[in-house]
């Protein structure tokens, strides 16, 4: 007889991983035939308990998806943890006399341990990479362990292959030259592409936790080659990922570079005014940078301002309200170093609000199944974080997210100015994501309660990044446009609203156009590094390449 102790003959998985990837790449016995005999034995006994609560598992939940969860064996385990699940969201959403911001952040705690004891993350009881672990005598356990270690040692986890692509070479490879270069951001200038462009140029404010090439991706997907194709002279500009010399930044110096920007486009081009876009946090840095140049009466140098998925009102700004509280900001400060966040903390923070998908769904592929990681240019860019400046991104939270200042005309001041938004007449164009969950289209929709000036509201299907970088040639998703002017809710906009099929970028782009200022040849300072601004070197520019 066996010892007791001796379980290597078992027919189930050790506890410890390593010894399990071990034990099975040794040989012998065929351990599939012995693992599939003990699992069939189970089966017959629990197939009618099992049977009777299948209706308890969500047939559209992807993470219990394959012929390998309809085992007896392992449909209990689903269906139990379906149960348990189940009943902790209830028990947190029954919580009676607590305070609504307390209650969000207690149901998305409560939702991220629930997310997190999946029985699919585990390799005991996810029965996917318990067929692979056997089929492969341990070598998918052995390989996912070595991707677990690498993510580990790098304390970032990675979502794409490191290796598959390379800045200007084959993502942000839209010709063009760095024109323009302060201790803040280099401006990139885009060599045209059509032999007239708009008189007005446009200038894109993409936001410094992210690295500006979302916009341009493969020449397929790249809003700026895009624009570059319309006969649109662009700019954009690419933010310094912090370091200990910018300890001290704050947001005015966010501001007054859009406006030293702006100034030098102007100047080198030899025009009055230019075409902004702020995205994200951008966004919002242009509606106060709009705001100040309303009180500086020099706010006739942007002449139309686009906005993608920005918030200036945070009083429904969705899950991210969840992290800020005077705990999270003691823990933020404990991160600090040198005066900067390392941006991998903030990247963490973004994919822990949708922790199946951008979490949990890489952790089973990459560290259970042992999978190759995939080639996909836009999980590049996600993992491709960037630095912030201490200083002002505690700021950004507190006066911003938790305290909501920005709505308050003149609570806030930026170069000695105070901010009202409620000041701002310029030409507004606003672009939302129905599935946004960083800045919820609810949110966003807020700005038309403070701007005074003209304003057209769109909203996209999907979400922050998907439903802006959304080309014509993909033919995907939709969006939503309603020209009432008595809408006064994004309730009463969704109500009424006509749904148009494809990309909104063309509508986008029929509005530009009545902010173009007409036609001229694309010729003398149109052409990077031929005017006033020299080149300094090719785009996409070396300071998107720090880390």
């Amino acid at each position: 007889m066996a010892d007791d102790s001796d379980s290597s003959n078992s027919p189930f998985p050790p506890d410890n991983i390593g010894e399990m990837a071990e034990n099975l790449a040794k040989g012998g016995a065929n351990p599939l035939e012995a693992y599939s005999h003990a699992l069939d034995a189970w089966g017959k006994v629990l197939e009618p308990l099992a049977k009777a609560g299948q209706d308890k598992v969500n047939p559209k939940d992807r993470r219990f998806k394959g012929e390998e969860w309809e085992h007896p064996v392992f449909d209990l385990v689903r269906q139990g943890y379906s149960l348990m699940s189940d009943y902790m969201l209830g028990a947190a959403e029954q919580i009676e006399g607590m305070e609504p911001a307390e209650k969000a952040k207690l149901k998305f705690a409560v939702r991220t341990v629930v997310d997190a004891m999946s029985p699919s993350n585990s390799p005991l009881t996810n029965p996917v990479a318990l067929k692979k672990a056997v089929e492969t005598r341990g070598e998918s356990l052995q390989k996912g362990a070595q991707n677990l270690m690498r993510d580990m040692r790098r304390g970032q986890l990675t979502h794409t292959d490191p290796d598959a692509f390379e800045l200007g070479n084959n993502i942000a490879v839209t010709p063009g030259k760095v024109v323009h270069q302060t201790d803040m951001y280099q401006l990139v200038q885009y060599e045209p592409a059509t032999k007239q462009v708009f008189r007005t140029p446009l200038v894109i404010f993409p936001p410094w936790i992210n690295r500006f090439y979302i916009l341009d991706l493969t020449a397929e997907k790249s809003f700026i080659k895009w624009c570059v194709d319309q006969g649109i002279t662009v700019f954009v500009v690419s933010w310094k990922s912090a370091d200990a010399s910018m300890a001290d930044v704050v947001w005015d110096d966010y501001i007054g570079a859009q406006i030293d920007a702006v100034d030098a486009i102007r100047d080198a081009l030899e025009v009055p005014s230019v075409n902004a876009i702020g995205y994200c946090v951008a966004g919002t840095t242009l509606a106060a940078t709009l705001a100040i140049l309303h009180e500086q009466e020099r706010e006739h140098i942007v002449e139309s301002a686009t906005f993608f998925t920005a918030q200036v009102d945070f009083s429904r700004g969705g899950e991210l309200l969840n992290f800020i509280d005077d705990n999270q900001l003691v823990m933020i400060d404990a991160l600090v170093t040198d005066g900067y966040l390392d941006g991998r903390y903030l990247a963490l923070t973004f994919n822990l609000l949708r922790g199946n998908d951008l979490i949990w769904s890489t952790f089973v592929k990459n560290h259970l199944l042992g999978e190759d990681y995939p080639a996909f240019d836009l999980l590049h860019w996600n993992g491709d974080v960037t630095n912030l400046p201490a200083k002002w991104h505690r700021d950004y939270l507190c006066d911003l997210y938790r305290d909501n200042l920005m709505v308050e005309p003149g609570r806030l001041k930026a170069l000695d100015t105070p901010i009202d938004l409620t000041q701002v007449q310029t030409p507004t164009y606003v672009q939302a994501g129905i599935d946004d969950h960083i800045a919820p289209a609810k949110s966003v929709w807020r700005i038309r309660d403070h701007f005074k000036g003209p304003l057209k509201f769109l909203l996209a299907g999907s979400g922050h990044i998907a439903g802006v970088v959304n080309p014509p040639s993909s033919g995907k998703y939709q969006y939503w446009l309603n020209d009432d002017p008595k809408v006064k809710s994004l309730e009463e906009f969704s109500e009424g609203a006509k749904e148009i099929p494809g990309s909104w970028w063309p509508d986008w782009l029929e509005w530009y156009e009545g902010h173009g200022g007409g036609k001229v040849k694309a010729t003398g300072a149109r052409i990077p590094g031929k005017g006033k601004l020299k080149a300094l070197e090719d785009a996409p520019g070396s300071y998107v390449k720090t880390r």
